[in-house]
């Protein structure tokens, strides 16, 4: 009994980490497609063109909807860390070392997957963190 309410446990707080990151992707891909003047000068100092936040908010868009579907979240994840990657990377290059913005992304990153691996099945048995035994 105690064992089946951890797992309960497990599967509640893999929700709440992964309703935070889906929160934060949607209100980013909200900016980025309904206010694209306010994201455009970070999109500059960056190096991309201010005209693609809204490619950019179609990308998170679609990412965050198929990762808060449980039957498409790996691929969503999947996606979703290619963007946090990406994000990451462009940092990198600026010399950016350590920033926010990459400390967030990276941490949105870890919590996009830990959620997942929390509340599917699936994902704890292709990677088991625990022994069979105990």
């Amino acid at each position: 009994m105690a064992e089946n309410t951890s797992f309960r446990g497990e599967v509640v707080l893999g929700w709440i980490l992964s309703a935070i990151v889906i929160l934060a992707l949607a209100a980013d891909a909200a900016v980025d497609l309904f206010v694209p003047s306010l994201i455009g000068p970070q999109m500059a100092e960056t190096g991309f063109p201010a005209n693609l936040a809204t490619v950019v908010g179609l990308i998170i868009l679609v990412s965050v909807v198929l990762y808060a579907i449980p039957r498409t979240a790996v691929l969503g994840a999947i996606l979703t860390t290619g963007f946090f990657g990406g994000a990451i990377c462009t940092h990198l290059r600026l010399g950016e070392i350590g920033s926010p913005p990459q400390l967030i992304g990276l941490l949105l990153g870890i919590m996009a997957w830990g959620g997942l691996y929390l509340r599917d099945e699936r994902i704890r048995r292709l990677l088991p963190l625990r022994s069979v035994s105990g």
